[in-house]
């Protein structure tokens, strides 16, 4: 085959997040997919043919690249972050299960930096002892599992990168995470809602569980709930590196 398929994570929003590797994969491209947004991130030129798409549509958009790769283009799926972290890449690899014909195209996954590191080093260190990132959205698994894991996270004193928190269609999902947090004795945690980061309207508040409201975080702000440890030194958050 004379294709490949490149899924490639653009960072959280600067163009100076994006790696080497990746600007090199988008300038061989023939054909560049993704969530609309991600794709507008790319400039057009003579040779690209942009695939832009709505972001319910991951499998239909992981085949089309598949086909396109199979006929012979150099094609790169998008997402922002990391493609490996609830992105894209799940997403080919499953669509692949389904095409065993195509099981020897030239497949790469190229790594980001994801929300959640960018977050973090904004904020200090958050993450510098064991943590753990849970999708807050349902569209793909239950409630139930969301907050069980909520729970688990609490008990075993993990510090939470929670993404996507709260939207328009489900704006109650997030309240209730902060409310099983609550229940499972977090109040006086450290939250860190990080929006936008790296853009220019990005956005940095640091409060206690206890002081959080479901009003401040939306679909492009990334939540961490700190470990029992997690402390605070001047302006800057961090976890120490010994747990109790």
């Amino acid at each position: 085959m004379t294709g490949r398929l490149t899924i490639a994570g653009l960072g959280p929003g600067s163009d100076a997040l994006v790696t080497p590797e990746v600007s090199a994969a988008l300038v061989a491209a023939t054909d560049i997919l993704g969530y609309a947004p991600y794709v507008a991130r790319v400039p057009p030129r003579a040779g690209l043919t942009l695939h832009p798409s709505d972001n319910r549509e991951e499998l239909q958009r992981a085949g089309e690249a598949l086909r396109l790769a199979a006929e012979g283009g150099q094609v790169v799926v998008v997402s922002s972050g990391d493609p490996g972290v609830f992105a894209m890449a799940s997403a080919v690899f499953e669509a692949l299960e389904q095409a065993p014909q195509l099981r020897e195209l030239p497949i790469r996954v190229l790594p980001g930096i994801t929300a959640m590191l960018a977050a973090a080093a904004r904020a200090g260190a958050p993450l510098g002892h064991d943590f753990c990132a849970i999708n807050l959205s349902d569209n793909l698994k239950p409630r139930a599992v969301i907050e069980k894991r909520l729970r688990l996270a609490a008990e075993a004193d993990f510090a939470i990168a929670m993404y996507n928190p709260r939207s328009a269609s489900r704006p109650e999902g997030f309240g209730r995470a902060l409310a099983v947090l609550k229940d499972a004795g977090c109040g006086e945690r450290l939250v860190i809602f990080a929006r936008a980061i790296s853009a220019a309207d990005e956005r940095i508040e640091t409060v206690t569980l206890n002081e959080a409201t479901p009003e401040m975080a939306d679909m492009r702000t990334l939540v961490i709930v700190g470990n029992s440890q997690t402390r605070r030194v001047g302006r800057w958050v961090y976890a120490p590196r010994q747990a109790r």
